[in-house]
């Protein structure tokens, strides 16, 4: 069973829903992406809190059980805002931090925006910094156009409210839900079972909740203002370990050249066969050994 979230005020009565275990190691900071709550470190949370890690999984503000935004604001700046606030609560000054899909990149503005507070990052897909003047500079080519399964983008970011009322009970909202972990081939067939899914796509049901999951489309198609400017057009500049799930549509290309570029202390990337883009629950074992070896040296001091 997923451990069950306490309730940590970031700021002015709002709070974030966060799943924890291991009170008094290094600090580690899980973040979810599109379309999961921290519901997908299931499997990560006691593995890692054994291995010597203080492991906290926050649901993203709108996510999960966590406030939705006070502001309406569920851009990188934003979500940083309540993450920060974690760790101001946690006492936490220095941190790893995990992320995958929007977590991934909501972790790169973060070493970027706090680098005080960013030990190293652990990037669980091929989620990096827009660099298209660096990546041209080193010869590497633009990408190609997405292809159709993408049309979700649009939809979610530009017509979110029509999409909603579309979806118009629990059963329509879960399952649209469970079209990223099936045909819409985020991941490979069949990993994940309908236990997994009923478990998943839960917290989707509620229509509000679908909706703000749906804010962060708007913010890459232009349709949502941001509370301040991303912070994902340049290096990260701490260490970074990167896993690849090969198993997905979602993967761009020349990534390893593009991650050379991103983050110039990069670990990696490393490509996880059997892996699609849900590696922290397809692939456990191996996230979190992988963690556990790249922050050795924290957990031995």
């Amino acid at each position: 069973m997923p451990i069950s979230p306490t309730f940590v005020t970031v700021s002015d009565g709002h709070r974030l829903a966060v799943r924890r275990s291991g009170h008094g190691g290094v600090p580690l900071l899980l973040v979810h992406g599109f379309p999961c709550t921290s519901l997908i470190w299931s499997h990560n949370i006691e593995p890692l809190a054994e291995a010597g890690f203080d492991v906290a999984a926050p649901d993203l503000r709108g996510y999960g059980d966590s406030d939705f935004a006070p502001d309406g604001f569920y851009d990188f700046a934003a979500f940083n805002a309540d993450l920060i606030g974690l760790l101001d609560a946690f006492g936490w000054d220095r941190v790893v931090v995990a992320g995958h899909d929007l977590g991934a990149m909501v972790a790169i503005d973060m070493a970027n925006r706090h680098p005080d507070r960013v030990d190293r990052l652990v990037v669980l897909d091929d989620s990096m910094p827009e660099l298209p003047d660096a990546f041209a500079a080193a010869g590497i080519p633009a990408g190609t156009p997405k292809p159709a399964i993408y049309d979700y983008q649009r939809r979610q970011g530009l017509h979110a409210d029509e999409l909603v009322a579309e979806l118009d009970t629990p059963e329509r909202r879960r399952r649209y839900i469970a079209e990223f972990f099936g045909h819409r081939m985020w991941c490979p067939p069949n990993a994940f079972s309908d236990d997994d899914l009923a478990l998943l796509t839960e917290p989707y049901a509620d229509a509000d909740r679908l909706r703000a999951s749906f804010a962060d489309y708007e913010v890459v198609m232009g349709t949502r203002p941001m509370s301040g400017p991303e912070l994902t057009d340049r290096p990260v500049l701490q260490p970074t370990l990167v896993l690849v799930g090969p198993d997905q549509v979602t993967v761009g290309e020349h990534v390893a050249e593009r991650c050379a570029i991103a983050y110039p202390q990069v670990v990696g990337p490393f490509w996880v066969p059997g892996a699609g883009h849900f590696m922290p629950w397809e692939k456990p074992v191996v996230v979190n050994r992988a963690i556990r070896f790249f922050c050795g040296d924290l957990l031995k001091g």
